[in-house]
């Protein structure tokens, strides 16, 4: 593991450059910079532990809208995927095939342009409505990912469309509206799951705030001495990701990590902590990462339901009409921009920062 002082100099020599992981792929590297390589603890965390029994659940929203009996059992499988896996992979779930390969075609454009159009936009500035960066977390986790971002705030004030570069453009803003609209008929059913009315978590602002991030992972000259996103669970409600067909996003189940194999046109969908904090622990935040490959470049376009660092006063806490005498809270209540301020100075560590909240 490489001293501190050693990984802020690369952090702020790799800031300068704005050329992030993507300009060091374009450089012809043959081996990992140190900035990206984990600690023999981690290496040893890397190695597969996929059990073949273990599959992630598939969800088929083709009944939804058919009848009540249809809805229900769609309703008993979100259920029993939200409580055991934390996870689940959705097909027929309304967003056109088109609409899926444009937001990709869109990010690999961006990714694509010159590395002066690039840089113009990159910053660790989250308050900036456009910002493309390597790691959110690089200066406060130990190691860096081998991946790119970038990122828009696309709800509830949706940004001028000036704002967005055009590569990427109308893809995102064409993606995010479908997504919103996938968004709220996900948060009835998983009402519906936990019991409650339809209406409940939308009601409670699980939909006040939409953030798109779109990843980039090069191809990677040594894929087994780093990692293309570090072990962590989502400072989200729920999370909508979009994965290409090379893989590499794995979930830790029963303490075997479980590849997430891609499935053409579907949709992978992941509780967050503050689901997990307000059903009470009823629903599983589930914890996952992506590995670093040779083939790349791989693209995933993650939607986080939440806020994040943008002003929301709204306090969450566990849903009082899940807590009774035999099931007290567990957690203390917060606001989403206290979280994601904890999130994000923690960093990528590999440990979960919703313990931090318990009571």
């Amino acid at each position: 593991m490489v001293a501190k002082n050693s990984i802020e100099f690369e952090c702020k020599s790799l800031d300068e450059t704005k050329a992030a992981a993507s300009g060091l792929n374009e450089a012809k590297i043959t081996e990992v910079p140190p900035i990206f390589g984990l600690p023999p603890v981690a290496l040893d965390d890397k190695k597969p532990t996929i059990n073949s029994e273990f599959s992630i659940p598939i969800i088929d929203f083709a009944g939804v809208h058919v009848d009540a009996v249809s809805r229900e059992g769609i309703v008993e499988k979100i259920k029993d995927a939200a409580e055991k896996w934390g996870i689940f992979q959705l097909v027929n779930h309304g967003v056109p095939l088109s609409v899926l390969e444009e937001i990709q075609d869109g990010v690999v454009r961006f990714h694509g342009e010159d590395p002066e159009i690039k840089k113009s936009y990159f910053s660790s500035d989250f308050a900036k409505t456009f910002i493309y960066h390597n790691n959110f977390e690089l200066y406060s986790s130990s190691t860096g990912n081998w991946r790119d971002s970038f990122a828009c705030c696309m709800a509830p004030d949706p940004p001028n469309p000036e704002e967005i570069p055009m590569a990427c453009r109308d893809a995102m803003i064409g993606y995010s509206n479908h997504v919103m609209s996938l968004g709220g008929l996900l948060f009835e059913l998983l009402s519906e799951a936990l019991g409650l009315s339809s209406e409940t978590l939308k009601s409670k602002g699980c939909m006040k705030g939409l953030h798109m991030i779109c990843h980039y992972y090069p191809p990677c000259p040594q894929p087994d001495l780093t990692l293309g996103t570090s072990k962590h669970s989502d400072n989200t409600f729920i999370t909508i990701l979009l994965q290409d067909q090379i893989g590499g996003l794995q979930v830790l189940h029963q303490d075997c990590w479980v590849d997430v194999s891609p499935l053409p046109g579907a949709l992978v969908i992941n509780i967050g902590d503050f689901l997990q904090l307000m059903t009470n622990d009823k629903f599983t935040s589930v914890e996952h990462r992506v590995l670093a490959n040779r083939a790349g470049p791989r693209i995933s376009v993650a939607c986080f339901f939440s806020s994040s660092m943008n002003p929301n006063p709204t306090v969450y806490g566990p849903i009082k009409e899940l807590l009774s005498e035999e099931n007290p809270p567990k957690y203390r209540e917060f606001t989403v921009p206290e979280y994601t301020k904890g999130y994000i100075e923690k960093g990528l560590d590999g440990t979960s920062h919703l313990s931090n909240f318990k009571i």
